[in-house]
């Protein structure tokens, strides 16, 4: 049996948490997986896994063996992808991670259009709101908001989103447009718990910082449902402007006081430091940068403006 089957068993493995469920990741019978990670453990002469009749668990020599194995074979694929008959049609797999609303309302759409463009690549997206995971869940690249840590991780930065204040028509109707800081006093607004600070919305102004404390009448720990609320009329939404732009283009919501440059944050592409990159990882990249430049949601990367995670 080959070694890189029974390598790509071991991490299909490891990663599921059954041969089972890495039989389905592989595409193959159940059976083989732990046919190949038995066979690579005798060739070893190691245990690899601590096996119990639910799941199988890493043994120490197999928690090193994944954190390497993952990399030697995206670098067998590229490998055998540059010297084969078809190197020049990028092919392979990708793991990509993001947040799930920046991902839902941006990344899914880029991707799309990726693999329009490369057809041979299959993108295996993961949307979660914790902190992306690189090496423990085989992620080759993630989309960050906000600060990374260079020390870890090798960032390019993709481009930046601004906040802004959003009101349905009926509620501006009814309570009348806020034309400044000052009226935000007079209105209703609807808090974000998934912010460090509901209470009070951060702004600029004739390069100045400034914050403002608002009113809030109803807290929901979701940027979506939030959304939701402002167009049924509930109240203001203070939220990143990409996660408003579809509802603002049907007419739902209207955006208000935009003569002041709310808060912004950066979003960064960022992959485990030290690694060889392989052709289909820098095409994606490439086309990620470029991609941001012609499509709304984004704004270059310019001047440094006040940024709070």
């Amino acid at each position: 049996m080959d070694v890189i089957d029974q390598l790509k068993a071991f991490v299909a493995t490891a990663r599921t948490g059954s041969f089972t469920a890495a039989g389905e990741e592989l595409g193959v019978s159940h059976r083989l997986p732990a046919r190949y990670v038995a066979e690579l453990e005798q060739r070893l002469g190691v245990r690899l896994f601590q096996r119990t009749t639910r799941r199988v668990g890493l043994t120490p020599v197999g928690e090193v063996l994944l954190s390497r194995a993952p990399k030697l074979l995206d670098d067998f694929d590229d490998l055998i992808s540059e010297v084969s008959e078809e190197a020049h049609q990028m092919s392979g797999d990708i793991r990509v991670s993001a947040p799930i609303l920046f991902g839902e309302t941006y990344v899914t759409g880029l991707l799309g259009r990726f693999t329009r463009q490369y057809p041979g690549i299959m993108v295996d997206l993961k949307l979660s709101d914790k902190p992306a995971e690189l090496a423990e869940d085989g992620i080759d690249l993630a989309f960050i908001i906000g600060r990374t840590d260079p020390r870890l991780l090798e960032t390019r930065l993709l481009g930046r989103f601004q906040f802004g204040v959003f009101a349905s028509p009926s509620y501006l109707d009814k309570h009348g447009t806020p034309h400044s800081i000052a009226d935000l006093s007079m209105h209703s607004c609807l808090g974000d718990s998934t912010r460090p600070s509901t209470r009070r919305w951060h702004f600029k102004q004739d390069d100045k910082e400034g914050s403002v404390p608002v009113k809030v009448a109803y807290r929901v720990n979701s940027t979506r449902s939030v959304l939701d609320l402002a167009v049924e009329g509930v109240a203001l939404a203070y939220t990143p402007e990409f996660a408003a732009l579809a509802k603002v283009q049907s007419g739902e919501l209207v955006q208000v006081l935009q003569d002041y440059a709310w808060e912004s944050q950066t979003v960064s592409l960022a992959q485990l430091a030290g690694r060889v990159i392989p052709r289909k990882l820098v095409a994606l990249v490439d086309f990620a940068l470029e991609d941001a430049k012609t499509h709304s949601g984004l704004d270059p990367i310019g001047p440094e403006v006040d940024e709070r995670d």
